[in-house]
């Protein structure tokens, strides 16, 4: 006796395309997991390793200007320069100085003494309107220069790149800085005109 059994193949094949189906979904959604978790463990690790040393040496960098007054000495220098072009362009020049930039970015300490000053002087009116613009520009040149280590710490620079880097940048604010001035102070005219 022979007995001849056939079997759907439908129902199976439906059981086995929905099983790869799960299989697939379940490999995609393991690896964006997967990617999520590695990005985060990465995340930590550079903050970590990066960043928190980094705020550390700023927050020391801050402390030591704002006790010895350092930074409120060098804005009451500069600060009766800051009513004409000529002594924006050497304020620019000094905030730019290679070696004085990474100093004075962190806590901008001349940037908010100056800017305040300056703009309680054009608001008396012994500063004409005009130059609060190019005046931004000017007690702004060391903007990120302090980072700039940083920044290529977190790149992971091979120290090569770090020694070329870093003053190349240094010195192109030195270049940017009073560049920046003059425009600033072009874009300027008729900026507050007198209706």
């Amino acid at each position: 006796m022979s007995t001849n059994t056939t079997t759907s193949t439908n129902g199976g094949g439906a059981m086995a395309g929905f099983n790869k189906l799960l299989v697939v979904i379940g490999r995609s959604v393991g690896g964006v997991v997967g990617t999520l978790y590695q990005a985060g463990r990465d995340s930590v690790d550079t903050i970590i390793r990066n960043i928190l040393p980094f705020m550390a040496f700023i927050a020391v960098i801050v402390g030591i200007i704002n006790k010895t007054g350092i930074g409120d000495a060098l804005a009451h220098l500069i600060e009766p320069l800051a009513g004409s072009l000529p002594g924006l362009l050497a304020i620019s020049v000094f905030c730019a100085i290679p070696v004085l930039s990474p100093l004075l970015g962190p806590g901008a300490v001349i940037a908010q003494i100056v800017g305040v000053l300056l703009g309680t002087r054009i608001g008396a009116g012994d500063i004409d309107p005009q130059y609060a613009l190019p005046a931004l520009f000017a007690i702004n040149p060391q903007v990120g220069c302090d980072f700039i280590p940083v920044g290529l710490a977190l790149g992971e620079a091979e120290p090569e790149t770090v020694e070329i880097g870093v003053p190349a940048v240094l010195i192109s604010r030195l270049i940017t800085g009073p560049t920046a001035v003059v425009i600033a102070w072009l874009a300027s005219f008729g900026l507050y005109s007198n209706a």
